[in-house]
């Protein structure tokens, strides 16, 4: 059975966690105190993060990684486009939320800087206009890829989830990224995924 290490408020563990309840399998999850974590963390992942997971004598880490050995795995429901090229395009997405997006998370998500105002709200400000610039592909799409959801869907979803959390407010000119999300946020899956320290962060 797949063990998934996981933080009760990580937003990369979230995704891995939709992951699992989409596929609809067996696995535990096991919940790690994000800012107390035991020392067997860092024994199986030498950057002391989750999510980690681990399956017999295979440990993973880091959450697209995860996400996509989960998919090649257990391929019901498909996440993964099969078109490789399709499958290489939503692979540089992937990086590009890492790069744009979820880098200035980790920023948001740090201890350390919580009396940063400055560069608290400079995050907040680069979030908010890469996220504007994603809702034009969302005015005729139902997901990120079309119309069928997707590991892009996942990936985006535990920050869209945490927007009134962090404080970005979005113009009236993204409804459509809006109205993404709560199609996303809709699904059975993201709702059972959900731990109740995350239910609590909108509004």
């Amino acid at each position: 059975m797949m063990v998934l290490y996981s933080g009760t408020i990580c937003p990369f563990s979230q995704r891995c966690r939709f992951v699992l309840f989409e596929k609809g399998m067996d696995f535990e999850i096991r919940d790690v105190d994000i800012y107390h974590k035991p020392e067997s963390i860092s024994a199986m992942n030498p950057y002391d993060k989750v999510p980690i997971l681990v399956e017999r004598d295979l440990i993973l880490y880091e959450s697209n990684i995860i996400n996509e050995y989960i998919d090649e795995r257990f391929p019901h429901p498909q996440l993964m486009p099969s078109d490789p090229i399709m499958r290489a395009r939503t692979r540089l997405f992937l990086y590009n939320f890492e790069i744009e997006l979820f880098s200035e998370v980790s920023i948001l998500e740090n201890k350390e800087m919580k009396n940063d105002e400055q560069s608290l709200n400079e995050a907040r400000k680069r979030i908010g206009e890469r996220l504007i610039q994603l809702a034009p592909i969302l005015l005729n799409n139902k997901f990120m890829l079309g119309d069928e959801f997707s590991i892009l869907d996942v990936a985006i979803a535990p920050l869209l989830w945490r927007l009134d959390y962090y404080y970005i407010d979005l113009p009236k000119n993204a409804a459509p990224l809006q109205k993404y999300a709560e199609r996303i946020f809709s699904r059975p899956a993201y709702i059972e995924a959900l731990t109740p320290s995350e239910k609590v962060m909108r509004r």
